[in-house]
């Protein structure tokens, strides 16, 4: 065996989040037992191309003695890959779930009218205006935006009281929502801010989304992450410190 670029994967920073295996045209990555795995040396030309879609900078090229990348090998094991069996790996976060067996509420409870607590429009990270007059003073909600589809008592239990701000981790451009959620820290005083994700691996990008704002921002301030299950319950809660 030669010395020669392949990739590594650092295990302790990677989410099982998948990008890097859709990144990888050979195949070589897979998610095993819920963290990305290199399958075999064979397939990894040592290219890099999955480096960019890692969120957590768990991947790198290192220069090691490594099998030769075959080619030949390589088009045989995709060829594998696209049989009807389906493909090596489906992220967590498309995984089907069926929960039609939580619980009922009475007939009561639906009919009451539940007030939102919703305290003003636009709320897609996006769209909001860092200088919009409800973000001054604000307690700021960072939420993913399937969690209210999850919690029924979203609006009572995290929004009351809350500014918010929605977006998706995994299907919007992180880099742009660093930049917006900064310019909102740095052009007001936020008394505190909550992020509020879902279980699934993917959706944790909106902690590491967070921390670089803060960051860009000089802030120093510390955040509640709290992540929801997929029947809408509080799974955990943790402060983050980040000065």
């Amino acid at each position: 065996m030669a010395i020669r670029n392949i990739v590594r994967i650092d295990e302790s920073k990677c989410t099982g989040c998948g990008l890097c295996v859709t990144a990888c045209a050979e195949g070589a990555i897979q998610v095993i037992d819920g963290k990305a795995k290199l399958v075999s040396e064979i397939y990894c030309d040592g290219l890099g191309a999955c480096l960019g879609h890692c969120a957590e900078d768990a991947i790198t090229v290192e220069q090691r003695e490594a099998a030769a990348f075959d080619e030949e090998a390589t088009k045989a094991y995709l060829a594998g890959q696209a049989e009807p069996a389906g493909p090596a790996f489906a992220c967590p976060g498309l995984t089907a779930h069926d929960l039609c067996d939580r619980k009922q509420t009475t007939e009561a409870a639906d009919a009451a009218v539940i007030p939102s607590q919703l305290s003003h429009w636009p709320v897609q990270l996006k769209l909001v205006s860092p200088t919009a007059p409800y973000f001054a003073d604000a307690d700021l909600l960072l939420v993913a935006d399937c969690v209210p589809f999850a919690m029924g008592d979203f609006h009572r239990r995290l929004l009351k009281g809350h500014g918010v701000a929605v977006g998706c981790p995994k299907l919007d451009d992180a880099g742009f929502y660093v930049d917006k959620l900064a310019d909102i820290l740095s052009a007001n005083t936020i008394r505190s801010l909550t992020v509020v994700h879902m279980e699934v691996p993917c959706c944790s990008g909106l902690t590491r989304i967070a921390r670089e704002a803060i960051a860009r921002a000089g802030t120093g301030m510390s955040f509640d992450d709290v992540t929801i299950s997929l029947r809408g319950d509080v799974m955990h809660r943790e402060t983050v410190a980040t000065a």
